[in-house]
C-alpha cells in the first residue's frame, strides 16, 4: 500500500469525525460504531445493517460513504489499522461489545 492512498486526507477526516462520533453514546454513535467494528472485524465484532444508514445523519452518511468507497477501490484488504487507529477501534469495541 502506498503512503499517498494511506494519506488521503479526505479518508482520514472522514476516519477521524467517524471515530468521534461513535466514542460518544447515542443512537448514532451506535451505528457509527458497528460499521466501523464490522470493517475491522465483522466475523467477530457484528455486520453493518445497511438500515443502520436510516438513523444517522447526513454529513455522517457522507463520512460512511467516503470510507466505503475508498476501502472498496483497492485490491486486497485496507482496515483501520492501515491508519494507525488500531488503539481507538479496540476503544470501541471496549465502548460497544464488551459485556
Amino acid at each position: 500500500m502506498t503512503v499517498e492512498i494511506l494519506a488521503d486526507r479526505e479518508v482520514r477526516a472522514a476516519l477521524d469525525r467517524l471515530i468521534d462520533v461513535a466514542r460518544s453514546d447515542t443512537g448514532q454513535s451506535a451505528r457509527v460504531a458497528n460499521f466501523l467494528l464490522a470493517w475491522w472485524n465483522g466475523d467477530e465484532w457484528g455486520h453493518f445493517p445497511i438500515s443502520d444508514l436510516f438513523g444517522v445523519d447526513r454529513p455522517i452518511a457522507a463520512d460512511m460513504a467516503t470510507i466505503f468507497a475508498f476501502i472498496g477501490q483497492y485490491p486486497g484488504a485496507i482496515y483501520p489499522n492501515a491508519f494507525d487507529y488500531r488503539d481507538a477501534m479496540a476503544d470501541l469495541v471496549e465502548q460497544w461489545r464488551a459485556p
